[in-house]
């Protein structure tokens, strides 16, 4: 059984594409550059599918096109629309990490701490939709923050424990309020 610590997400399904059942993807890095997996690992209801893959076709930086084994049909691919795709990390070179492969969206449900150890809430949502990527980052009490996602911010962080320490600079957290 494929469980979630056993995979990451790559993507997500967007449409089919012609008639023999393929599908278009988005997805978020360049991990077919590095990697080839043998199958692709779709979640259909809240379980973890794996579907082999006859042939990926990279569009362009954000998109690809997949022929699953078994699906040869466009009415077949439509089952699969809006599934999100991922990847098993034994398929992924050590070369590349966890983060690039899932994009900043890795770091959802990451608990933050600033430089003293003390929480300051879990990230909920990342805004990349401007240059400054942002995280969404929700405290004890339900108050929301909007944190920059800058390596300059950044003193740690522990993909095991799924935590992330920060030296903010004074003030930014009552911007927020």
């Amino acid at each position: 059984m494929i469980t979630r610590d056993d995979i990451m997400q790559i993507g997500q399904i967007v449409k089919t594409h012609g008639l023999r059942g393929e599908l278009a993807f988005t997805y978020k890095t360049d991990i077919f550059d590095e990697a080839d997996p043998p199958c692709l690992i779709c979640e259909l209801d809240g379980i973890y599918v794996p579907f082999f893959v006859d042939e990926i076709r990279i569009k362009n930086d954000e998109t690809a096109l997949v022929k699953f084994e078994g699906i040869d049909s466009a009415e077949e691919a439509q089952e699969l629309v809006k599934a999100p795709i991922f990847i098993e990390k034994r398929h992924v070179p050590e070369e590349i990490g966890q983060d690039e492969v899932e994009g900043v969206d890795y770091y959802i449900g990451f608990k933050v701490f600033d430089e003293n150890g003390a929480e300051i809430g879990e990230i909920e949502a990342v805004d990349d939709t401007s240059e400054n990527i942002l995280f969404l980052v929700t405290d004890s009490q339900g108050e929301e923050f909007y944190i920059p996602a800058t390596d300059e911010y950044i003193i740690e962080i522990d993909d095991e424990k799924r935590t992330m320490s920060m030296d903010l600079p004074e003030g930014l957290l009552d911007l927020n309020k």
